[in-house]
């Protein structure tokens, strides 16, 4: 691809990252180049939030429901799996399991409560009183 044919197409990520390509310059040699994204991958990552969202918005639903304990909602929403929290807590991914029941959540002590909120970057409050 010349440099001139570089697509610049904002995307989500405009003003927070740009991709670096290689490219022809005018004498026919490659170089780098910045981009901020092209149409393809704005609609690929434009899918994907879209997805992210949803998953989130069906988390709260749960949680309002009492289907599910707030600790699925905001694993969600902080873009996290069982693994990561687990890391992030040191509690087995089966314990994290046991936790989303609502039943078990309530009986949480306020040390674990304070690993999680502090996991998701959230006051304890936060965490128990959740209103998503």
């Amino acid at each position: 691809m010349k440099k001139e044919d570089l697509p610049q197409d904002p995307s989500a990520l405009v003003g927070v990252t740009r991709e670096v390509c290689y490219v022809k310059d005018k004498d026919g040699k490659y170089t780098s180049d910045l981009s901020i994204g092209w149409d393809v991958k704005k609609q690929a990552l434009d899918n994907a939030w879209e997805d992210i969202n949803e998953r989130i918005t069906e988390a709260a639903a749960k949680v309002k429901s009492g289907e599910i304990s707030p600790v699925f909602y905001f694993m969600e929403k902080k873009l996290m799996d069982l693994p990561l929290l687990s890391g992030y807590t040191g509690f087995w991914q089966w314990t994290i399991k046991r936790h989303f029941k609502p039943s078990v959540f309530k009986s949480l002590s306020q040390s674990r409560l304070q690993t999680y909120a502090k996991a998701f970057d959230i006051s304890v409050d936060e965490l128990k009183n959740f209103n998503g």
